[in-house]
């Protein structure tokens, strides 16, 4: 049998390289459909059926509200467009961190990476584990007091192993669920619907829909009109994902923006439909006073079968979670292969095709912030950073049309897109230091830090002999442990 080394030479029989040309490399195995479930799957996890409160409660009025969830769809779907122009120019995995790179430079890129790295993915799965904990019980417990903080981390502890397995083990079994529970979600959704067309058809829940009444109580301050658009877009989060992974994308060119036409129209017109329904069946009042308002929505609705809300939401969370793991685990892989991370973080298993050492990284990360209650508040000291970095990417886009105007770019946006978007990406990200100049103050800190970290780990090339040492023992045992090797 043939043998081929690995980088540093681990031997890797040709019967485990599964490319026609021997390559290791990460497998195009992601096709329209795929992309789809992973854009419709990370955008709806818990949002919309939690918190559309938040829209209402800064917005004033249902009829502004509705607005408002449109005007959020619309804004994703113009950023969308413009990281399609950014994804088919720049066909790289690695989503913001790699157009800031190729547009600003290596440090911008590292210290979005940094942050990604430090709270922002992590935290973010952990979130998602714990809200699916919760609700898996909430569905199961459905008539015992709040479950235990203990059986909560450790449901999404679980959670987080089993997923972090499954995108180990292989990539179709990830887009499978990805896939299955996307369609979970949107069922759900759909059932929420269902449920308030059938009120409208029963003559029942027009009072607070229709005009005046559903102007009344509409704020004039801009500032809170922004805040009702931070709660909506919140729901919105996760339109640029299937940038992260656009080299396992087949046939990006015409995959990645049909993906976008697809998912984003969609999710946006299911949205509104939804938020119309909670409407029929509930008050404005009954919409504020409520932490989960598709699961009081289901408790009116569903009398006995109300389990499925908490389910739906379960469910949904648990699509999310799987595609956030998939999306950000690239993100790593992309930066250890720039030399920003340690490059045991760019190996490839050589039987599975997949970053098993960035999806361990990643899920213990992710696993340590279950020991913590206060991840919300980190995540809130952070928020606006991922509002900068899709401004800084979309600042790419304009930089590169200024200074590469040859690049060849598939797919070319409008030019008053980008700057639309540039503007409204601007202003949200400034008017957090005006409302919470605390967190975002913390959020700079946090960011600042990795400067240091920068010029330690990535400028100083003449590193003392015992920590490049360190170093390849490290990664001779990582390949050993995971039996993986850099790409070719």
């Amino acid at each position: 049998m043939p043998e081929k080394n690995g980088k540093n030479g681990h031997k890797v029989s040709r019967e485990s390289i599964n490319d026609d040309d021997g390559q290791v490399a990460l497998k195009k195995e992601l096709g329209l459909l795929n992309g789809v479930a992973i854009i419709v799957g990370v955008i709806v996890g818990s949002g919309i059926f939690v918190s559309p409160r938040g829209v209402l409660q800064e917005s004033g009025s249902v009829a502004v509200s509705l607005i408002i969830w449109v005007l959020c769809g619309l804004l994703s779907t113009v950023g969308a467009l413009c990281y399609a122009e950014l994804g088919t120019s720049i066909p790289k995995s690695g989503g913001d961190y790699a157009y800031i790179r190729e547009a600003f430079g290596p440090m911008p890129a590292f210290l979005f990476l940094w942050v990604a790295l430090l709270i922002i993915n992590p935290c973010s799965n952990a979130i998602a584990a714990m809200t699916f904990a919760n609700y898996i019980l909430e569905a199961i417990l459905t008539n015992c007091s709040e479950p235990s903080p203990n059986a909560v981390r450790l449901i999404a502890a679980a959670v987080i192993l089993l997923l972090t397995f499954v995108n180990c083990y292989n990539v179709k079994w990830s887009t499978r669920i990805q896939d299955w529970f996307t369609m979970a979600k949107i069922v759900a959704l759909l059932l929420i619907v269902g449920c308030g067309a059938l009120q409208l058809y029963r003559g029942q829940g027009y009072e607070h829909l229709s005009y005046p009444k559903s102007f009344e109580g509409t704020t004039n301050s801009p500032g809170h009109i922004a805040l009702a658009f931070y709660s909506g877009l919140f729901s919105y989060a996760g339109w640029n994902y299937l940038n992260f992974v656009t080299e396992e994308l087949k046939d990006p060119f015409r995959n990645l923006p049909r993906a976008i036409y697809i998912s984003l129209p969609m999710v946006t017109i299911i949205y509104l439909l939804a938020n119309v329904a909670y409407f029929t069946v509930l008050t404005p009042a009954e919409l504020l006073s409520s932490n989960a308002v598709a699961v009081t929505f289901g408790n009116r609705m569903l009398g006995s079968f109300s389990w499925i809300m908490p389910l739906s939401v379960a469910l949904s969370t648990f699509g999310g979670l799987n595609g956030g793991i998939f999306a950000s685990s690239r993100l790593f892989f992309v930066g250890a292969r720039n030399g920003h991370l340690p490059v045991t973080l760019a190996m490839i298993n050589l039987k599975y095709f997949t970053p098993i050492p960035s999806l361990v990284f990643l899920g213990i990360l992710s696993l340590s912030y279950l020991t913590t209650t206060q991840i919300y508040v980190l995540i809130n000291y952070t928020a606006f950073i991922e509002s900068l970095a899709v401004a800084a990417s979309v600042g790419a886009l304009l930089w590169l049309r200024y200074t590469q105007p040859n690049l060849e770019r598939p797919i070319k946006v409008n030019l008053l897109l980008p700057i639309v978007f540039f503007i409204t990406c601007l202003f949200l990200v400034l008017l957090p230091f005006y409302v919470s100049p605390y967190e975002t103050g913390i959020g700079v800190a946090i960011t600042l830090t990795g400067v240091p970290i920068y010029f330690l780990t990535v400028q100083w090339k003449s590193k003392p002999r015992l920590y490049n040492k360190l170093i390849n023992s490290f990664t001779t045992i990582t390949q050993k442990l995971f039996f993986c090797s850099q790409e070719d």
